[in-house]
């Protein structure tokens, strides 16, 4: 792996994509770890004492803001992550104008066909 980086690594376009794939995985390696974390958080939550004489299950736990405040706010510095990741291309990638209008033109072509 390190000998084919440091083949390609004069090419700038390589750079650039190996960078690009470099924060993508890092993002989700972000979400993995949120999604682990905040299981973890509500588990907590719904089981009071684990270590005690039984498990019950607290009053509310389930439905405490506490449950969920920090899935919350991680939430939004995850979606500045992700933001800052994807960019423009999270909801509309560079050629999604051209597969819209390409997507319409078949369908007013096939329905063109049958009329």
């Amino acid at each position: 792996m390190y000998e084919d980086y440091q083949q390609y690594s004069t090419d700038e376009n390589f750079n650039i994509a190996y960078k690009k794939v470099k924060r993508i995985k890092g993002f989700y390696s972000h979400l993995k770890i949120y999604v682990i974390i905040n299981i973890l958080i509500i588990i907590a939550s719904i089981n009071g004492e684990i270590f005690g004489d039984h498990i019950h299950i607290r009053d509310g736990g389930l439905f405490s803001w506490h449950t969920y405040s920090t899935a919350v706010f991680w939430g939004i510095g995850l979606l500045a992550h992700a933001l800052s990741v994807f960019g423009q291309d999270l909801f509309f990638s560079d050629d999604w104008e051209e597969r819209k209008i390409q997507e319409y033109m078949k369908k007013q072509e096939d329905k063109n066909k049958w009329e």
